[in-house]
Formats: structure tokens, C-alpha cells, sequence
């Protein structure tokens, strides 16, 4: 991780106006889901206090040696007794949960395997049973890439999050070419922190000068139609997929190629509100 700058008083106040502006249209749509979880203001404050311990402790050290309480107190904030505390407590795991990364790698190698797909690059509909696919099976399917879980269990978890149906002839058919479930909160929120969290860490490399930024790109219109948004909307959603088909391709043949310590993420989004609103849906 590229070493980032240590904190400073902010004198200059456009900037410090600036960089307020932009935290409250980042924490508005966090904040609207955590309202709709029930997550009040002293369990957010609670939170962020701890947030604010841990980056702290990892990313501002002198000289790379740690730091002590009383100097994370000086640069966050939080009381020193506070930051004893939160210190103490185990590490949170961000990390997804396996059996969300797990569901996440057989969609992709569905979506992108030659054996599981059509001549149009479309995902196959599968047998569920594997004596009825002729090697090319939902259960064959699980079981080339985890022979330690059942492919009924998957199933049964995947139509109960609607990722699958079954069909007439008894195949199993993908809803979306993407681990997205329909229903299932838990896995929905594990990407809400994956996805976010991945984005908002490239972005807060972006502007705090990393020597090699990240690439962040986005595109804007104003006053378009609703049949506009719509059309762009697909459209969004095709080129997405193409570069997120086409990366997991390239990682997958290049795993475990010399040195596998790293992980990335590419994210593709599209958003629309009324030309008033911003993002945070007011």
C-alpha cells in the first residue's frame, strides 16, 4: 500500500470546506442504509470511533513503529482511555463470507467457461443431475470447483436468493450473469462492503496523492429523458459485463502465476436521479 501523508491541521478552508462537502455526499446514502438496518447514532459514533483507532494505528505510524494511545488520541480524537479499548478488541474480518465467494466463483466460471456456455457466450441451461448432463451438469459444475460442498445445497441456497430457477426439463438456469442475489440480505451486504469499501479506498488513494493512482473514471449527462436513462441504462449494463467477463477470464488463466499475494477488484456502477437530487436520493 502506498504510504500516505500525516495528518494535518487543514488550515486551508476551502479545502477543508471542499473535503466536508464531498464526506457528507459520500455519508448520506451510508447513512440511509444504516437508518433502514436500525443502526442509530450512537452505534454509528461507537463504530467511528473504532474506524477512526484502526486507520490511525495503520496507515498514520511514524517511521513505521507503532503508535501509542496517547498519539492516537492526539491525531483522531477519541479519548485516550477509548482508544485503549478499541485497540484491545479482535480484528474485524471484511473479507466475504466463503460461501458468498464460493457461489461467486461458480457463477463466474459459468458465465465464462467454454463447456458451460452457448455459441452466443450465454450461460447453458444445466441438468441438475450430473447422469443427465453428459459431463456438463449443475452438480459437475459445483464439483469442478469445490468437492466439499453439495451441489443440492447450493442449489437449494441459490432459488431461495432467486440467482437460479428450475425449468420444465429440470435444468438449472442463471437469472443474471452475476452472483446477485434477489433475496438474502446477509450476501447483499457483503458485497455492499466489499464492492464500497474497494472503490472508496482506490478514491481515498486518488486524493491523497498515491504515486501510482488508480484508475477512476466516470461519465455525467444531464436533462436526458426517462427512456434515455433506460437505453443508457442497458447499454451499461452490456459493456459492463463484456470487461468483467473478460477480466475474470485473464485472472483466471494467470492464478497463481509467480507471486499470488495480491487481490483487486473492478467495479462497474450506473446511477440516475431526478437533476435536483444527488446521490444520496433526497
Amino acid at each position: 500500500m502506498a504510504a500516505l501523508p500525516q495528518p494535518s491541521p487543514m488550515t486551508d478552508s476551502p479545502i477543508r470546506s471542499a473535503l466536508l462537502s464531498a464526506i457528507h455526499r459520500v455519508l448520506s446514502p451510508v447513512v440511509r442504509v444504516m437508518l433502514g438496518h436500525e443502526i442509530t447514532l450512537p452505534m454509528a459514533i461507537e463504530l467511528l470511533k473504532r474506524v477512526f483507532v484502526e486507520v490511525a494505528e495503520r496507515d498514520f505510524r511514524l517511521d513505521k513503529k507503532g503508535s501509542t494511545d496517547s498519539r492516537i488520541s492526539l491525531i483522531t480524537g477519541v479519548h485516550r482511555k477509548d482508544v485503549k479499548r478499541l485497540r484491545e478488541l479482535p480484528h474485524v474480518e471484511a473479507d466475504l463470507p466463503p460461501k458468498v465467494s464460493l457461489s461467486a466463483q461458480i457463477v463466474a466460471t459459468w458465465i465464462t467457461g467454454p463447456e458451460w456456455i452457448n455459441d452466443k457466450g450465454a450461460p447453458r441451461p444445466l441438468p441438475r443431475l450430473a447422469r443427465r448432463g453428459n459431463g456438463a451438469s449443475f452438480e459437475t459444475l459445483v464439483a469442478s470447483i469445490s468437492q466439499d460442498i453439495r451441489p443440492r445445497s447450493v442449489l437449494d441456497e441459490w432459488l431461495r436468493l432467486g440467482v437460479v430457477q428450475i425449468n420444465a426439463d429440470d435444468e438449472v438456469v442463471l437469472t443474471s450473469n452475476a452472483f446477485v442475489p434477489r433475496d438474502g440480505i446477509e450476501e447483499k451486504l457483503a458485497y455492499y462492503g466489499h464492492n464500497l469499501g474497494d472503490h472508496a479506498a482506490a478514491a481515498a488513494d486518488n486524493v491523497l496523492g498515491a504515486p501510482r493512482p488508480w484508475f477512476e473514471r466516470s461519465v455525467h449527462h444531464v436533462s436526458l429523458s426517462e427512456a434515455q436513462i433506460e437505453q443508457l441504462r442497458q447499454r451499461a449494463a452490456e459493456l459492463g459485463m463484456q470487461l468483467l467477463t473478460e477480466l475474470h477470464t485473464m485472472a483466471e488463466q494467470s492464478a497463481n502465476d509467480g507471486e499470488a499475494t495480491k487481490r483487486f477488484t473492478c467495479g462497474v456502477y450506473f446511477y440516475s436521479a431526478d437533476n435536483q437530487d444527488t446521490p444520496a436520493g433526497k
